[in-house]
């Protein structure tokens, strides 16, 4: 049943970002991370927008069946965003988070603006988890993508960069892109207490599925190398 649902949700985001393709936007978030990495659930699909354009997105998602949300309080973001939700079973919605003119960490205050974040995208394929869906639509790039997930440095930012970062071209403009907003060696310390942790592995694998144990000591010894 709870397959059921996760597949449900999905299709629905992915039809969600169907009406929207025609309109400028990045996606970020963990459907972003979908696009480079093992696919892992993603309960909400967020997205990067100019404020000009978010007008014609609002209109296409109300004409779709999503209204606007007060709940907001989790989210890793604050400043210029609207979250959508759309009820698709009784009890059951799939939400759309809009971030507008930047993306702001909510523990930092780091913000990456809007217009860093179009210069570190690209139109890329999106694949679906539970679904045999491929979407071309605008990606932040993984390099960029791991530095916004390296600011905010949760438990599951710390997972999505584990498997990022086997696609990591440059590691000297993240570490640049990160110091320039916060401490690079807190962060850098958070994610290697929490790799070298116990419980680590056991998380990953219950967000991604099974995970050899050569292919994780390659990611863990690739996370070590950030740091040089």
């Amino acid at each position: 049943m709870a397959e059921n649902l996760f597949q449900i949700r999905e299709k629905e985001i992915f039809e969600t970002l169907k009406n929207l393709k025609a309109q400028k936007f990045v996606l970020i978030g963990g459907y972003a991370v979908n696009a480079y990495t093992l696919p892992r659930f993603s309960t909400d699909c967020d997205i990067v927008v100019y404020a000009d354009d978010f007008p014609a997105i609002e209109k296409i998602l109300n004409k779709i069946g999503y209204r606007e949300s007060q709940e907001t309080s989790e989210l890793p973001y604050h400043g210029k965003f609207t979250r959508f939700e759309k009820e698709i079973k009784e009890n059951f919605r799939v939400s759309i988070d809009i971030l507008i003119q930047e993306i702001k960490d909510r523990q930092t205050g780091s913000v990456f603006s809007a217009d860093w974040v179009f210069d570190n995208s690209q139109i890329r394929t999106l694949r679906g988890k539970t679904i045999t869906e491929e979407l071309k639509i605008r990606i932040i790039n993984p390099e960029a993508l791991f530095v916004t997930k390296m600011i905010s440095c949760r438990t599951t930012d710390i997972r999505d960069m584990f498997l990022l970062v086997s696609g990591i071209k440059n590691k000297a403009w993240i570490k640049q892109e990160v110091s320039s907003r916060c401490s690079f060696d807190s962060r850098f310390k958070a994610i290697k207490e929490e790799i070298t942790s116990r419980q680590f592995k056991d998380g990953l694998q219950g967000v991604f599925g099974s995970i050899d144990n050569w292919l994780f000591d390659k990611h863990k010894k690739l996370i070590s190398s950030l740091d040089v």
